[in-house]
């Protein structure tokens, strides 16, 4: 596929796009800092804002599907699914956070107390990111939230799956490998079983 992914040089963006090229999808990698990019015949690396929703929009424009893996408090929501939409990609995927997922029925987890206050706004603006998408009449979107801890780590491609609620596994714990969230993402611009619906990866 022809792949815009925006924020292709970050922590789970640069995991995804390895994903990509394994794979064989040629990439568009949106950054703010092209040189950064890894060199390589299916990537080519395009300077964009995301601040700017018609200039983000021309750059989506004749891709197969886009991918958003910026932070949500670094970027506007409305504008980054605006640029989609005007862009006229059939598909939008976007990086999700774990804060949204229910702990128990109608509990998130940010709005626990052991949630860290370092990462609350981030988690919120996720939520609320998630929310946006929700109230999308048309637009074919998939959030994928990560585990709790998700960090760099090995590329296994043996995990679980969810939907709104937080995986733990048999010791209470909650972790996904950044490479394993990339190969879930990628499984799922492939496959696309989770269209207009948010689900989580964790082991």
């Amino acid at each position: 596929m022809k792949v815009a992914l925006i924020g292709a040089t970050g922590h789970v963006g640069s995991r995804i796009l390895a994903e990509l090229v394994s794979r064989g999808h040629a990439v568009s990698a949106i950054v703010r800092n092209p040189e950064k990019v890894p060199a390589g015949p299916q990537v080519t690396a395009v300077k964009g804002d995301v601040f700017d929703r018609s200039g983000l929009a021309a750059l989506l424009t004749g891709h197969d599907v886009a991918i958003s893996a910026v932070h949500f408090s670094a970027s506007d929501p409305s504008l980054l699914i605006g640029a989609v939409k005007d862009s006229g990609v059939p598909r939008y995927l976007a990086v999700g956070g774990a804060g949204s997922l229910e702990v128990a029925p109608g509990v998130k987890l940010f709005d626990t107390p052991e949630f860290p206050a370092l990462y609350l706004d981030e988690a919120r603006a996720g939520g609320a990111f998630l929310d946006l998408l929700k109230a999308e009449p048309a637009l074919n979107w998939t959030f994928l939230s990560p585990s709790a801890l998700i960090q760099p780590g090995e590329r296994t491609g043996t995990f679980r799956l969810g939907t709104d609620q937080l995986l733990v596994d048999a010791k209470g714990n909650s972790a996904i490998s950044t490479e394993d969230y990339a190969v879930a993402l990628v499984d799922e611009l492939e496959q696309a079983k989770h269209s207009r619906r948010r689900f989580t990866v964790g082991y």
